[in-house]
């Protein structure tokens, strides 16, 4: 009897000792897959940040010399707007959905990994 009652006590005390180890792993996973996203979303930002700020300046330098061809400084900004709005028409209309889906598929596929 005595013999049975340490099995048994031996047998709870590995169960326990598995049950936590299990949820360590899941946590340290979770750490895991949250650290990787986050870096990656981190890192995707700061090259979409030069990019936008290199489109900027860009937009800025072709806005101010369609001005100077065009005679008036504002027409140039009239043509770089007028581009923006097309090109974001176009986008919004035709390839939303193929946007969303790659975004969607990479941001899964970073969790997955």
């Amino acid at each position: 009897m005595e013999e049975n009652k340490k099995l048994l006590e031996s047998l709870v005390d590995r169960a326990t000792d598995y049950g936590k180890t299990s949820f360590e792993l899941v946590k340290l996973k979770a750490v895991d897959k949250t650290s990787d996203v986050v870096s990656s979303i981190i890192s995707h930002t700061f090259v979409l940040v030069l990019a936008a700020s290199f489109m900027l300046f860009c937009s800025l330098g072709l806005a101010l010399w369609l001005g100077e061809i065009l005679g008036k400084l504002f027409y140039g900004f009239f043509v770089i707007a007028a581009f923006y709005v097309v090109t974001g028409t176009f986008v919004h209309l035709f390839m939303h959905k193929s946007l969303k889906k790659i975004i969607r598929n990479y941001v899964i596929k970073q969790l997955l990994k």
